[in-house]
């Protein structure tokens, strides 16, 4: 079986977002974020990926050969198209990014451009800001190497020192960028001019008084990214929060799996470090002179709100305006498409059940916790109103481990009875129930109840909200309720199995459930019935449902998949999947929602899911999958696919060639992201 490796799938999706920064039709400013973005995502990349290939090449002969994987030859190619990216991504901001900074009167300068008035500036800036927080530290083979910290940025410094005259070896200093000041300089200018400095030419103009007593040449920048694997040595027993807190003390000491080096770096400067810092050739990626371009999500624009998008005010969802919420969702279903919809209506949810004398009990699932949580604060809010509020907080979500801690720990002082990781499982599902009395003269904890259900592709978090696009459903249908309070009970112990009807959950029986759907388009295709699936995710990497997608392929079922990040799939080949088309949208939002349509003989079947057809989701993760039965629900789906599925400004085609061609047709310009914002503003 044909299968596309799934990091140079993932470095695919990557270029798709070098491609916007590119784009001169996006926002001068939006392109700088997407920049931003890339940088970022290849950091992460490097800190997971590159780290576990790293961890294999250790490994003995024989044990790599039961993984049937080439590390170094797998890895040789990674680095091959991360330097090709490299390339494009400094072309794009010297080429195009400066210069149409430039014409806009934003000028990036260097040292060396500096007038008088700006020196002057920058020097009292150094001396008031920057000076106290520099530790430099003068490298020689005779004392051990300093320890370099993940992300961290470093001046390596080339000198002699002042006494010496001209002769002699070059001798090196080293000195950390302080993280706790901002990256970017506003420098005084002339009227209708801007100029902005990074903080590492700040220091490189006081590289004498930095390393007092020496002479300076030059300096270059390095850093140096390690392995963001936690260890835990046994999840199945003790304390899994304090061992993943001993653990996120220990993340910044992993191994180092890539030394970014300044492209100007002198080769004996370069051999000198490696060799200092016991550092392989293989270790090194040739970057620019300036490191960390995640920081551009905080370059400053002086011309805001020009340069950027347009204002996109959220929608306020439908129907839901005047009266309690649970009482028009026990009319019927509503669906919310964030960020187009505005995501209060979670926010209501929550506070209208803490409020609410007949609710006794609020059940969630939290997979991310946005920073200053709303969600959190309300949890909080109902539990010191007496209800019973019960919080499943997954302290193993990576890079959100700490925040996720921090809020578990705040929720338990509020009365919130939480509960933590399952030991070698993560639970991604997002899930939301509330308990609630039918009437007024109910009792406390009588049989009389009525659940109310919140279910989303997307976390419980309203700053993301405002940046990915996902799908939330409000329901009371007791076919959804009764299960969604089944899957609290899993997590809460108090049944270890249960039988699913409607939800499809993982890992009961999600994977059988879509594999037995493939299987029913295959049988009515064969029958000469119509058959298709449109499958929209943010990542394909399954290799047995790609499997069966060939097979369904190879039956003449039609298959559109929508595929934001990693697709391991191959789509076009003849004899094999010549019937799957791909495609792949990066726009302003980032495409976060999962979205599965199967024709059914024509009684279409839809379903929103929290999972991905990843094998770490339908294997080793608590996930659901939710069907949409509401007819004009559906219509609302389908409309939003239909819009995606005909993109032609912002979708690219996944080829074999992994070369992302934007999708081109006949038809006018078909903006999906901003044609579902026109769909949902519309009066209905």
């Amino acid at each position: 079986m044909l299968l596309k490796n799934r990091d140079l799938s993932w470095l695919a999706f990557n270029h798709r977002v070098l491609q916007e920064a590119a784009d001169p039709t996006v926002p001068l400013y939006e392109r700088i974020k997407f920049l931003a973005i890339w940088s970022s995502n290849l950091d992460e990349f490097f800190r997971v990926r590159v780290a576990s290939l790293r961890a294999i090449q250790r490994l003995k002969k024989k044990t790599k050969k039961k993984l049937d994987l080439d590390p170094d030859k797998l890895l040789k190619r990674l680095l091959k198209s991360v330097a090709l990216q490299q390339e494009e991504f400094g072309s794009v901001f010297r080429d195009s990014i400066k210069k149409e900074l430039s014409r806009q009167g934003i000028f990036l300068v260097r040292e060396s451009e500096l007038n008088e008035e700006q020196r002057e500036f920058v020097c009292a800036y150094f001396r008031q800001h920057v000076a106290d927080k520099l530790r430099p530290i003068v490298l020689s083979g005779d004392q051990p190497p300093p320890f370099l910290h993940n992300r961290s940025l470093y001046l390596v410094a080339r000198f002699e020192p002042a006494a010496s005259g001209d002769s002699g070896d070059d001798c090196y200093g080293l000195v950390e960028i302080p993280s706790s000041l901002a990256r970017f300089l506003i420098l005084p200018a002339s009227e209708g001019h801007h100029a902005i400095m990074f903080l590492d030419d700040v220091i490189r103009v006081h590289l004498a008084t930095v390393f007092a007593g020496y002479r300076c040449n030059v300096a270059y920048s390095i850093k140096l990214t390690r392995d963001a694997e936690l260890e835990i040595d046994d999840e199945m027993t003790g304390d899994l929060v304090e061992k993943v807190k001993k653990a996120l003390r220990k993340r910044g000491e992993g191994l180092p799996c890539r030394f970014l080096s300044d492209s100007e770096m002198p080769k004996s400067m370069l051999i000198f470090l490696l060799r200092h810092f016991g550092l392989s050739n293989d270790d090194v990626v040739v970057g620019s002179r300036y490191h960390n371009f995640s920081d551009f999500f905080s370059f400053p624009n002086p011309k805001e709100p020009a340069l950027t998008y347009e204002p996109m005010a959220p929608i306020p969802l439908a129907g839901l305006d005047g009266g309690m919420m649970m009482e028009k969702m026990r009319m019927r279903d509503f669906l919310a498409h964030f960020p187009f919809h505005s995501y209060d209506c979670v926010i209501r949810f929550l506070h209208e059940a803490a409020d609410d004398p007949n609710v006794d009990a609020i059940s969630i699932t939290l997979y991310r916790v946005a920073k200053n949580s709303i969600v959190a604060q309300e949890l909080m809010r109902a539990a010191r109103q007496g209800k019973r509020v019960t919080a499943f907080i997954e302290v193993k979500a990576r890079f959100d481990e700490e925040s996720n801690i921090r809020w578990a720990e705040e929720m338990e002082k509020a009365g919130v009875r939480v509960l933590y990781s399952i030991p070698n499982l993560k639970v991604h599902a997002k899930l939301c129930l509330v308990e609630k009395r039918k009437s007024e003269n109910a009792g406390v904890g009588e049989s009389e109840k009525r659940l109310y259900a919140y279910l989303s592709t997307g976390n419980f978090n309203e700053s993301a909200a405002r940046l990915y696009t996902d799908f939330g459903f409000f329901t009371s249908d007791e076919r959804i309720t009764s299960e969604v309070e089944k899957v609290f009970q899993i997590l809460c112990r108090e049944r270890r199995k249960a039988k699913f009807e409607h939800l499809l959950v993982a890992r009961n029986d999600m994977r059988e459930m879509f594999e037995a759907l493939v299987e029913r388009e295959m049988k009515n295709a064969r029958k000469g019935k119509d058959a298709f699936i449109i499958a929209k995710m943010n990542s394909l990497e399954d290799a047995a449902m790609i499997e069966k997608l060939y097979e369904a392929s190879e039956a003449v079922v039609k298959i559109q998949l929508i595929v934001r990040g990693i697709c391991c799939l191959i789509p076009g080949i003849k004899g094999m999947s010549e019937n799957i088309s791909v495609m792949s949208i990066i726009d302003r939002f980032l495409e976060h929602a999962r979205l599965f349509v199967f024709c059914n003989g024509g009684d279409e079947l839809f379903y929103l899911s929290s999972a991905d057809w990843m094998k770490r989701n339908l294997d080793r993760r608590i996930e659901v999958a939710f069907p949409i039965y509401d007819k004009s629900l559906q219509q609302q789906l389908r409309t939003i696919l239909d819009l995606q599925l005909n993109d032609n400004v912002k979708a690219r085609v996944i080829t074999k060639r992994l070369d992302n061609p934007m999708r081109k047709d006949d038809g006018g310009p078909l903006r999906s992201q901003y044609a579902s914002y026109a769909y949902w503003e519309a009066p209905t």
